[in-house]
């Protein structure tokens, strides 16, 4: 694995070693933050179901000011932590906020803890396991996401090409969906209420 593109360019990752994960591919990642584009920078980005670290990496590669990851796993989240340290960027607080931060957590705990702390971010990535993608879709609908998410955030689920993915995450609604090859992106954002459409 490599990183796409911005300051980390073409740096290689840690490869997954005796751990049951599926590192989103360079291919993927490229056409995710082709669509992200500039908004990136200077962004809020959670990655959830982190296992590598390489979608929360290319973000901060391509100058996310914050970047949270979340990953249950321990070994994963060591490796996360070595990918980091092996591109010198060390786990840091900015203005008593922290700038990187791993929440060694399922993402349902992951997300609560955010949700107190209403963190607004402004992307959030879920890459569960494809066979998994159900529970994914519940723990995204029991969770604060309105405490989570910015107004104007993204919420993007990588799933399988074959899974059907939701039109609608609690009060997101899909707004876009692209395959490659195995693997879908579904796109989310925040849906106007009834007040907001009539205004219009």
């Amino acid at each position: 694995m490599r990183i796409v593109a911005g300051k980390f360019r073409s740096r290689i990752l840690k490869p997954v070693k005796n751990l049951a994960l599926r590192p989103t591919s360079d291919r993927l990642r490229e056409t995710l933050f082709d669509v992200l584009g500039d908004a990136v920078s200077d962004s809020v980005f959670i990655d959830c179901y982190a296992g590598t670290g390489a979608v929360g990496i290319e973000a901060l590669s391509r100058g996310a000011r914050q970047v949270i990851f979340i990953e249950k796993y321990g070994s994963a989240a060591e490796l996360i932590r070595a990918n980091l340290h092996s591109l010198g960027v060390e786990i840091r607080k900015k203005q008593d906020e922290p700038q990187i931060e791993i929440l060694p957590i399922d993402t349902r705990r992951g997300l609560a803890q955010l949700a107190q702390r209403q963190l607004r971010a402004d992307f959030l990535f879920a890459d569960p396991p494809y066979d998994d993608i159900d529970r994914c879709v519940t723990v995204l609908n029991e969770s604060e996401l309105d405490h989570v998410l910015a107004e104007t955030g993204a919420l993007i689920l990588e799933h399988s090409e074959k899974a059907a993915a939701p039109e609608q995450i609690g009060r997101l609604k899909r707004t876009r969906i692209l395959k490659q090859g195995d693997s879908a992106l579904s796109f989310y954002r925040w849906a106007l209420d009834e007040s907001e459409e009539g205004g219009q």
